[in-house]
């Protein structure tokens, strides 16, 4: 890690932190147009954000405590209001969201928001049609996190420029938290202070997210996939234990570089082990981890992007030796896979996985599924008989190109139905397979023999 990134951090945050209310007199003396935002307590929320209507929350690892309380201190007074944005399950925790007469629309479905399905609508989009419905859809208002104005008077998004870079102009009312503990990052120049409608100031830590420590199962998947992926590749990954352990795998690699919507502590690991090149080398959105992640992201070496960048099938097609590491609860014998619903029904949402691997097919792409053959101690398998899973299908057989378990790699390129699903059945658990071959056979007994 490169300490020059850590002291021009600490030099900002030095000369701009104390000067919040002074920026606010700089820019309303520096533009007859504009006018310095209102600086309120939280409680005094509903003085500035319209009743009713649609309005952004930003979520993710910039989720704001005092606009939280800020919102619940508001209570009825919002009135009718939808909030909308990128919730992260396990993350964000959103009971608040669906009380008194307030909703929720959201596109990962989290377990609070799954219990109000009276205050929740559920839109299960990929990243695509989550850029597309924004644009269609006009809001209110927007709640965010920013970093104090630099000397220019511009504040920074931090580590969560999924959004609100490319949509706050859209948006009438714009309520910002000024956070000095908001982690200083590249690729975005920030927003203007004099564009903010409203600010609160406090400091307060990012949420943290752990992913858990790896164990055998996730090593030996890690090790199977550092057998695939080349030095020099371009990663994408999905964020969780698995795919964590997957991107530790490739410590020995050279020269890797980062494309994904989202990034995790694992690509920290990376770093420190030298298989990043050198350079601007990292483009991500998100990133949502420890507060080790937090830190690295002020590295030159990382850039923050919106979504209609980090998503972009014509950014995406361009990627040299791109490769995409993602994971599912379960995959079946035609090599579907499928992400978005447990015991307990339907959980999260498709997510960008969909979107990196059909853009995929245009460079020629290395599309990984990484997932423990088992589930509940062993007694069930990951790997399930062709349609025994009824839930929506998250990554179908085009999307998909080798799946891995702690048992090996099935490569399913240009292979038959039969060749993939004897590839699957090598990579489940041992005990699963017997089963797994007498269901293949009374599927093709009924889809093949006539």
């Amino acid at each position: 890690m490169r300490s020059s990134s850590t002291t021009r951090r600490r030099n900002r945050r030095k000369a701009s932190t104390p000067s919040t209310k002074s920026a606010s007199r700089t820019s309303t003396s520096s533009s007859s147009s504009l006018v310095a935002p209102k600086i309120i307590r939280p409680d005094r929320l509903a003085e500035v954000l319209p009743p009713g209507g649609l309005t952004w929350l930003q979520a993710c690892s910039a989720e704001s405590a005092l606009l939280r309380d800020g919102i619940v201190a508001a209570g009825d007074r919002l009135g009718p209001m939808t909030f909308t944005g990128i919730f992260v399950p396990g993350l964000n925790r959103l009971d608040y969201l669906v009380q008194d007469r307030r909703r929720a629309k959201t596109f990962f479905l989290t377990p609070e928001l799954r219990r109000r399905p009276d205050a929740t609508e559920f839109l299960p989009f990929n990243y695509r049609e989550i850029i597309r419905h924004l644009y269609a859809t006009p809001i209110s208002a927007a709640l965010f996190m920013v970093s104090p104005p630099d000397e220019n008077g511009l504040c920074g998004v931090g580590p969560v420029a999924d959004f609100v870079p490319d949509f706050w102009k859209r948006i009438p009312i714009r309520i910002a938290h000024v956070n000095p503990r908001l982690p200083e990052t590249r690729g975005y120049a920030g927003i203007p202070w004099e564009e903010l409608t409203a600010v609160v100031e406090g400091e307060q830590d990012l949420p943290t997210s752990q992913t858990g420590a790896p164990d055998a199962v996730t090593e030996a998947i890690g090790r199977h996939v550092a057998a695939i992926v080349p030095d020099r590749a371009t990663i994408q990954t999905g964020l969780g234990r698995v795919p964590d352990a997957a991107l530790r795998g490739l410590a020995d690699h050279r020269n890797l570089r980062i494309h994904s919507g989202l990034i995790g502590d694992a690509v920290v690991d990376l770093l420190e082990a030298g298989a990043i090149a050198p350079g601007l080398s990292i483009t991500t959105g998100v990133a949502i981890g420890t507060a080790r992640l937090y830190e690295a992201v002020a590295d030159d070496r990382f850039r923050f992007r919106p979504a209609v960048f980090t998503h972009s099938p014509k950014v995406i097609t361009t990627l040299q030796r791109f490769v995409t590491i993602n994971s599912v609860v379960e995959i079946d014998l035609l090599a579907n896979g499928f992400a978005e619903h447990q015991a307990a029904g339907l959980m999260s949402g498709p997510g960008g996985a969909s979107d990196f691997a059909s853009a995929g097919r245009a460079n020629d792409a290395i599309r990984i599924i990484v997932l423990p053959s088992t589930a509940d101690g062993g007694r069930t398998s990951r790997i399930v008989p062709t349609g025994a899973n009824p839930a929506p299908v998250s990554l179908n057989r085009f999307d998909i190109d080798v799946v891995v378990t702690e048992h090996g790699a099935a490569d399913l390129r240009l292979k038959s139905h039969h060749e993939r699903a004897e590839a699957l059945i090598a990579v489940a658990a041992p005990a699963h397979r017997p089963m797994l071959e007498e269901s293949w056979g009374r599927w093709t007994g009924r889809f093949w023999q006539r």
